[in-house]
């Protein structure tokens, strides 16, 4: 008979069907006096027991501007003490979170606002060239002769108040000290504060996160407290993170690696957070790691690249390291190998997922033998299915077949908010969320992804992968980082064209890295297009922008659309 790809997770250990707010006292009582945050950019140190009174009292603060259980107040903002205290904060009073991506301009934070009719932002003043309150005024005339930080904006007219993280008095918004001072939200425990919080449901929205797509609005994946508190615990059980631990966070906590996969995998362990800085800085995190010592760090693969490929990488200590993640895009075979050499991350795990999935669907663990773990996203976590289908016929493809892999269980969003066609675009009538992404399982249950249904290649009736290729060429000694996309030709249909970053101080030409194709892969497989490139376009989180790559080529070669939907 033959076997089909399809598997279950492991119900040992059960689903916590508490709210955010009650999983973390219940640390708190565990461990107070632990570590529970050290913020390296802003010389912030907090203990359990520190953490939780300052996140009740923004809470109390929150209630006191209004705010209502299901009200959305969206920050905007990369990752600092403030993200982390908010982040509680809104899941203690039933206020969801609406994660607005730094990298967002007027007219996306416009859009992003009025969608989920946010009443309430916190914003940081600026970053590097960014000056996010000037953005803010562009949007909000009316600060400039605002008298008070109740807000009527004609652009964003559900928004009330603004509120920043910076030091100076600005027109018609608040600080975030100001919320934390005595006099705002009290010294005291706040008993409506109590109450709310033990009237929540698990099953409660909490968390608003959009969705980049390459084309169309962003859509806001709308996940429970039972979404994203079970995820992460089951993400930091994969990592056997203990009260012990310490895990390095780079990655942003506007998107669920860094809140989800970072914050509440540690937070329901007792384990210590670490930001080594508000956005991603490979000198940083190596320092932190060293000097925090760390036993944990995660990233997606890029930024493990650029630590490895530091010039003063050899410098520091990296011994106390033993676990992490590493997702976000597909990891490079050869990466992987290096952080478990070279960085003592021995027990490194993958994960994979989406925002839609509270995100990870598929992890490996410490103990997946390495050949499994570098070639693999690991297996469908507990009280999770997967399936691999045929996206025409929808039947489950037998096993080391190519098939769409969809998921089913407790991590599946409730969906895109107020957005029920797309919803039902995306989640099928037996509550089968469906990725989008092509992979194949073997016999064990491990899964590897191998590409998009959309980024698929089809050469001459030639089905292409480009992770295929992708992982060929990762083999060339010069080649650092390689992107491989279709783009239109009259003949084919469609021709392969790679992306390369060559290793520094390393040199190679087209000629070069076709005759290392040569013999070695099917000849259709050999990219007709080579460019050398100093990087990739790609979103704030490190996921590479395929459709930007098809894009640019188009352009340069003077060739038809292609279609990015």
């Amino acid at each position: 008979m033959t076997q089909l790809s399809a598997a279950s997770g492991n119900k040992d250990t059960p689903l916590i069907e508490s709210t955010i707010a009650a999983c973390f006292d219940a640390m708190v009582a565990r461990v107070p006096d632990n570590d529970a945050l050290v913020v390296r950019h802003q010389n912030v140190r907090m203990t359990y027991r520190q953490l939780q009174l300052a996140s009740q009292k923004l809470a109390s603060a929150f209630l006191k501007l209004g705010l209502q259980p299901g009200d959305r107040l969206g920050i905007w903002s990369h990752n600092n003490s403030e993200w982390l205290l908010t982040q509680l904060a809104t899941a203690r009073v039933g206020i969801i979170l609406v994660n607005i991506n730094p990298a967002y301009r007027v007219s996306e934070l416009e859009y992003a606002l009025n969608k989920v009719r946010c009443k309430v932002l916190i914003t940081m003043t600026e970053f590097k060239t960014s000056n996010y309150l000037d953005m803010l005024r562009t949007l909000v005339p009316e600060l400039a002769t605002a008298t008070s930080p109740q807000l009527q904006a004609a652009r964003l007219p559900d928004l009330k108040t603004i509120i920043h993280l910076g030091t100076e008095v600005e027109s018609g918004m608040l600080r975030f000290s100001d919320l934390m001072a005595p006099a705002f939200s009290g010294e005291h425990e706040d008993e409506q504060v109590k109450k709310i919080s033990a009237g929540l449901q698990a099953t409660d929205a909490i968390n608003i996160q959009f969705t980049s797509g390459t084309t169309g609005f962003p859509k806001g994946a709308t996940l429970t407290h039972r979404n994203i508190l079970n995820n992460g615990f089951f993400i930091g059980e994969a990592m056997h993170l203990t009260a012990q631990d310490r895990l390095c966070i780079p990655v942003p906590l506007y998107h669920c690696f860094g809140m989800v996969l970072g914050n509440l995998a540690c937070l329901t362990h007792g384990t210590t957070i670490i930001y080594p800085s508000d956005a991603f800085d490979p000198l940083a995190v190596l320092q932190a790691v060293q000097d925090e010592r760390c036993t944990a760090l995660h990233g997606v693969p890029t930024m493990f690249i650029a630590e490895l490929d530091h010039p003063r990488f050899a410098e520091f200590d990296l011994s106390t390291l033993r676990t992490g993640i590493m997702a976000g895009s597909p990891c490079p075979i050869e990466v992987m190998k290096r952080v478990v050499r070279d960085m003592h991350m021995a027990q490194v795990t993958i994960a994979y997922g989406m925002t839609e999935t509270s995100p990870v669907s598929c992890q490996s663990s410490t103990d997946t033998p390495l050949e499994k773990r570098v070639s693999t996203v690991g297996r469908v976590q507990p009280h999770l299915e997967i399936k691999m289908i045929n996206p025409e016929s929808g039947e489950i493809v037998p096993i080391g077949t190519t098939g769409e892999l969809c998921t089913r269980g407790y991590s599946v969003m409730q969906g895109y908010w107020e957005d029920p066609e797309k919803s039902q675009e995306a989640i099928d009538a037996d509550a089968w969320m469906h990725t989008g992404d092509l992979a194949v399982m073997d016999s064990e249950g491990y899964v590897k992804i191998v590409g998009r249904i959309k980024d698929m290649v089809i050469r001459g009736g030639e089905n292409i992968y480009p992770r295929e290729i992708e992982e060929f060429l990762y083999r060339h000694p010069a080649v650092q980082d390689v992107q491989v996309v279709g783009v239109p030709d009259a003949k084919y249909g469609e021709e392969l064209c790679a992306w390369i970053i060559l290793r520094p101080g390393q040199v190679a030409d087209e000629e070069a890295l076709r005759a290392f194709c040569s013999g070695q892969i099917a000849h259709y497989k050999v990219p007709r297009y080579i460019r050398f490139v100093e990087a990739f376009p790609m979103t704030i989180t490190g996921k590479i922008q395929k459709f930007k790559i098809r894009e640019a080529m188009s352009e340069e070669l003077k060739l038809p659309d292609i279609p990015t939907a």
